[in-house]
């Protein structure tokens, strides 16, 4: 099985969030996928198997467990496949509905993909919940930013959205692992999307993803695609707008994801970015 590595939402392969790709996955069973994200240690590996005309159906697995989208390895796997076969539009089909793929070659020799989600929708997140997610998070209420409400959306896999009121508070990340895994697992939560608001257009994020065998996400496309539609749906943007998320840079591995959120409150969202090939020996580390 050809694994192919890429370090996603970044021009650097040194940041942005790695993810596995395997472009042909025929006849793999998913024991075989799970061990293979297993080894492979990234956030999330994508397993295409190619249909017609463009057409994959697509799994993605973490190193301890399945998720329904992921959108850093979908970026990733687009990318991949452009640079082999040309850019252009890919269509697939994944547990969460299908995601449609725009590939295109950039002037300075990188290539970028634009994935637009499934439909967005945003739920309450009930105040017990609230109350563990923030003890888990070993964060106080006072922390928290009034002018963007705590809310569990959704793109393709669920988030709960917690905005911090500073960025220093976003900055120092603390969290009990084990608390906030249970939380998730027990909600079927993929990774919490903390935030803060940097000014009217450019946010950063941060995205704990404990149920994953993985303390944080660099780069998480499947949580600013539900981001993007908590913005639209609690009036917080006013559409068609841009976004940009900056993430991963309290790690060492800066990313830039752009969220484009059409007026249709009905649309999906569409999150652009970059991915690059990880040298063997930096992937290797």
């Amino acid at each position: 099985m050809d694994v192919l590595r890429y370090a996603t939402f970044t021009a650097d392969p040194a940041g942005g969030n790695p993810a596995g790709v395997v472009l042909d996955a025929t006849g793999v069973d998913d024991a075989e996928m799970q061990q293979v994200a297993a080894q492979v240690g990234y956030s999330e590996t994508a397993f295409l198997l190619p249909g017609e005309g463009g057409r994959f159906t697509v799994r993605y697995f973490s190193p301890k467990a399945e998720v329904p989208f992921c959108g850093h390895a979908t970026i990733a796997s687009a990318v991949a496949f452009a640079e082999r076969h040309g850019p252009g539009a890919l269509h697939l089909d994944t547990r969460a509905g299908l995601v449609e793929v725009a590939t295109s070659a950039q002037a300075d020799g990188t290539t970028t993909a634009t994935l637009t989600s499934v439909a967005p929708r945003t739920v309450p997140l009930g105040a017990d919940d609230l109350a563990a997610l923030l003890a888990a998070l070993r964060w106080s209420p006072d922390d928290l930013d009034a002018t963007l409400p705590p809310r569990v959306a959704y793109a393709g896999a669920w988030h709960p959205i917690v905005a911090a009121a500073t960025r220093r508070r976003l900055a120092d990340l603390d969290y009990d692992m084990a608390a906030l895994s249970a939380l998730m697992t027990e909600r079927d939560w993929t990774t919490i999307d903390l935030v803060h608001r940097e000014s009217p257009l450019v946010f950063h994020a941060r995205n704990p993803f404990p149920p994953g065998g993985v303390v944080e996400d660099a780069a998480t496309g499947a949580a600013a695609a539900a981001f993007g539609g908590y913005l639209r749906e609690l009036g917080l943007v006013r559409p068609p707008a841009t976004v940009s998320v900056r993430q991963g840079e309290d790690m060492g591995r800066p990313s830039l994801l752009t969220v484009g959120i059409p007026a249709d409150p009905g649309a999906g969202i569409a999150v652009t970015g970059t991915a690059v090939p990880i040298p063997p020996a930096e992937a290797a580390r």
